[in-house]
This record gives C-alpha cells, sequence and structure tokens, in this order.
C-alpha cells in the first residue's frame, strides 16, 4: 500500500454541542458586537433545546391536537412564580396584618390590586386547564404504552395544583376564605383513623385560626412550589423521552415527518404566549379577585361553601352519608384515574380523537347521559328519596351509604354491559363510562355552586 496516498476526508461536516460551541468561544475572550450576538444566541437555543428536543413531529404542531395545554400550564406557573414573589413583600401571614394587606393591595400600592387579581385568577385558570390537559391526553389515548408511570404523574400534580390553589384561598383571611377552608377541611375528618390527625396537624388545632395560616402559608410558598417543580421537572423530561403522540384520523398510518424545533416549534409557542398574557392581564384589570368582610369566626355565611373546585365533594354530601360523599367516591375515583393506563388496550387508537365513530358516539351520548341523569338523581333525591327513612332499621352509614353505592356501581356495570352488547370495545366502552361520571361530577359541581342556596336548599332556576 502506498503510504504517500493520504485518506479522503470525511465532506460531512460533524456536529458540535451547543454546550461545547459555548465554553469554546467563552475561552476565546471578548468578542465583537456580532459575535455577542451569536453566543447569546447559542446560549438561548441551548436552553430551548433543554426543554425541547431537536425536532418534533410536525402534525403534532396543529393547535386542534394539543390546544397548546401543556406550555399553558408552564406559562401559568411562570406568572404564579413572578406575582407570587411580589405579593411576599407586602402580605403578612398573621390573623391581624393579611386582610389589611389585601387592602392596601387595592388602595396603597401601586398596580397591587392588579398583581394580586394576576396570581388569583392564574391560579383559578390552572386548576382547569391541567384538567383538561388531562382530558386530552385521555381523549387521544396518550397515557398508554409507554407512558402510564408519566400519566401518574400528571395525576398527582393536579392534586397538588388543586392543593396549591387551596392553601392560597385562606391567606387574604376574610368571610368567603375562611368558612371555605373550613368547610373543606372538615371533609378530611371523615377518613377514618388518620382524618382527625391530618385535620388537626393542617390547621394546627381544632379550628381554623393563627397558625392555620401560618400553615397554610409556608405550604403555599415553598413545600407545594417545589413538589410542583420537582414533579414537573421529570414530568417533561418523561415527555421527551417517551415522545408525544402524534395525531392522526381513524385508520390512517401515523405520519413521520418531522421539523425543527428552532423556529418552527418556538415561534407558534411564543405568539400562544402573547396572546395569553394579553388575555390574562385584560381579565385582571377588568374583574378583581373575590374580597369580601375580614374574616369572624362568629359568623357564619348562609350558606357556606368550599372553595368551587370543592363543589362537587360538598354536592355529593348532600347525597351520601360523609364516608361515602368525601372519602370512598373520590378515592375509587382517583384510583380509577391511576390504573386506566394499566388496563388491558384492545384497539390501536393513540393519537385518535375519540379512538372512533363509536368511540365518538358513545361519548357524546354519554356526556348527554350524565348531565340529565344526574339533574334528574338530583332533583329525585331532593322531593322524594328518602332511603334513611324507608329503611329506619339500618345504621345511616349502610342506608345512606352502602345501599346507594351499591345500586350506583350496578347501574354503571349495567351501561357497561349495554355497551359492550352494541359491540363497543374495552376502550370505547371505558371512555363512555369515564365520560358518563365525569359529566356527572361536573354537573354536581354546576348545581353546588348556582343551584345552593341558605340552608344549601335546592334553588330551582324557574322558582
Amino acid at each position: 500500500m502506498d503510504e504517500n496516498i493520504q485518506p479522503t476526508p470525511d465532506p460531512t461536516p460533524k456536529k458540535t454541542n451547543y454546550l461545547e460551541r459555548i465554553r469554546k468561544s467563552i475561552q476565546r475572550g471578548p468578542l465583537s458586537p456580532e459575535d455577542d450576538r451569536s453566543r447569546m444566541k447559542m446560549v438561548m437555543d441551548s436552553l430551548i433545546l433543554h426543554i425541547h428536543p431537536t425536532k418534533v413531529s410536525k402534525p403534532a404542531l396543529k393547535l386542534s391536537y394539543t390546544f397548546g395545554l401543556g406550555g399553558l400550564l408552564l406559562l401559568l406557573s411562570a406568572v404564579l412564580a413572578v406575582t407570587g414573589v411580589l405579593l411576599i413583600f407586602v402580605y403578612t401571614p398573621s390573623p391581624d396584618a393579611a386582610y389589611e394587606s389585601m387592602i392596601a393591595l387595592q388602595t396603597e400600592i401601586n398596580f397591587g390590586n392588579l398583581i394580586r387579581n394576576l396570581h388569583h385568577w392564574s391560579g383559578n385558570l390552572m386548576v382547569v386547564v391541567a384538567v383538561l390537559h388531562m382530558l386530552r391526553v385521555f381523549y387521544t389515548s396518550g397515557f398508554t404504552r409507554p407512558r402510564e408511570f408519566n400519566w401518574a404523574m400528571g395525576i398527582a400534580l393536579l392534586l397538588l395544583i388543586v392543593v396549591a390553589n387551596f392553601t392560597g384561598y385562606l391567606l387574604p383571611w376574610d368571610q368567603l376564605a375562611y368558612w371555605a377552608v373550613t368547610v373543606g377541611t372538615s371533609l378530611l375528618d371523615y377518613i377514618p383513623i388518620i382524618g382527625e390527625p391530618i385535620t388537626r396537624f393542617l390547621l394546627g388545632g381544632s379550628e381554623v385560626g393563627a397558625a392555620t395560616l401560618t400553615n397554610f402559608y409556608g405550604l403555599h410558598i415553598a413545600l407545594i412550589p417545589l413538589a410542583i417543580f420537582g414533579i414537573v421537572s421529570f414530568h417533561i423530561w418523561r415527555v421527551r423521552k417517551d415522545k408525544i403522540t402524534v395525531p392522526r384520523q381513524i385508520n390512517q398510518e401515523i405520519d413521520k415527518e418531522r421539523t425543527t424545533t428552532i423556529p418552527h416549534l418556538v415561534s407558534v409557542e411564543f405568539v400562544y404566549a402573547l396572546v395569553w398574557l394579553a388575555i390574562l392581564l385584560t381579565w385582571s384589570a377588568f374583574v378583581n379577585a373575590p374580597l369580601e368582610e375580614a374574616a369572624n369566626p362568629a359568623i357564619s355565611p348562609n350558606p357556606a361553601k368550599a372553595a368551587w373546585y370543592f363543589m362537587g365533594l360538598q354536592e355529593l354530601l348532600m347525597h351520601f352519608h360523609p364516608v361515602f360523599g368525601a372519602i370512598v367516591i373520590p378515592g375509587l375515583g382517583l384510583a380509577t384515574l391511576f390504573l386506566i393506563p394499566y388496563l388491558d388496550q384492545d384497539m390501536d387508537s393513540v393519537g385518535v380523537w375519540f379512538r372512533s365513530i363509536k368511540g365518538r358516539v358513545t361519548a357524546f351520548a354519554s356526556l348527554v347521559l350524565g348531565i340529565v341523569g344526574t339533574f334528574g338523581f338530583v332533583l329525585l333525591n331532593e322531593y322524594w328519596l328518602d332511603l334513611p327513612g324507608w329503611l329506619p332499621f339500618l345504621p345511616n352509614i349502610i342506608s345512606n351509604g352502602w345501599v346507594p353505592m351499591a345500586g350506583l356501581l350496578l347501574l354503571i356495570i349495567i351501561y357497561y354491559e349495554i355497551l359492550k352488547l352494541f359491540g363497543a370495545s374495552n376502550c370505547e366502552a371505558r371512555q363512555a363510562v369515564f365520560t358518563l361520571l365525569l359529566s356527572s361530577f361536573v354537573t354536581l359541581t354546576f348545581i353546588g355552586i348556582f343551584f345552593r342556596g341558605e340552608g344549601m336548599a335546592l334553588i330551582l332556576p324557574w322558582s
């Protein structure tokens, strides 16, 4: 072999890692303005690509598929973090000063009321968006293998978001907050054995007071945000590792076309964030966060209602024994949500909205049935049904707990079997049952917020 022959250089340029390029540019010392802008761009690109993959599925960029709900949650988190830090400077977590802090924000501090409004409405919107994000993943089968554990992390995040809102609900220390938290924490008392100790730990005593405010403040600004940040970091990493589901039509092959994150995805996210920031600022400028008179433990409002996201549970307590309304039924619902991804999937529907044509029909029918059936059950229970009175020889936990619970489970099983009888697959039938129960719970929440008056009596629109 001729030793003078040199190997042909590889015409393909080698890719250099962003961080390596940044390190080398720093070692070169002072740069011109053009080089400085180039370095800044590399840093920004590197930060973006730590969150996003370098390439994404082009069909997944359609807003009609994800609706940008995951990105909106991150945006709301950032708004809450910034406004929360600003509020810390003017808020004092004590019964004597907390309410005065709210008044000062409204009357004395420049833009104080706007900052509080942004924080309040962003927190409430975050609950709604988290639920919608979970529903988008469910109805497009985005929780199936290998994404089962990430679905569980998403449910945990939803619970933490609700708890974050609940702990922040007390901080204004007005009548609305005081009694909503009193009602909300009373639900924990129904947990067997550990319910009362947990309640006393959170309240710092037997009732809502100064210790409760301190505990909720610490949870709201430190422990819960840290937990959310940790799980969100893991959640995003798992999304990158497992890859986002790709939208497709029924019986259509997955479109494998990919495009670069920068600029295609980033430009869409930037515009989307600007639009939502404009909406939030406009809403917060014209709609004030609720603030009633200062908290008074001696005067209870009538009716005393929990926070709106707990009104479904409070409405359940109107129809079931407290152990079942506050613990058993919500507990079974949560356990089912965690277990759904691990059930056998008998159809390939990842990326398909509502799985199939039949899935869409049964889901819509379940939605209507859940709304109408729940209203009917509430009216029936309000004006006619009286199981404890009809079964006086049974303990209340059986006549108003086990008996209606058994009847509810029997109806769900019958509905599931009817769906199977008409040719629905297991996936389609489970989706229909999920939709039925979801619409029922949302209807209960709606009734609790708008149709319950003094003494929690049912007030019909035509009354």
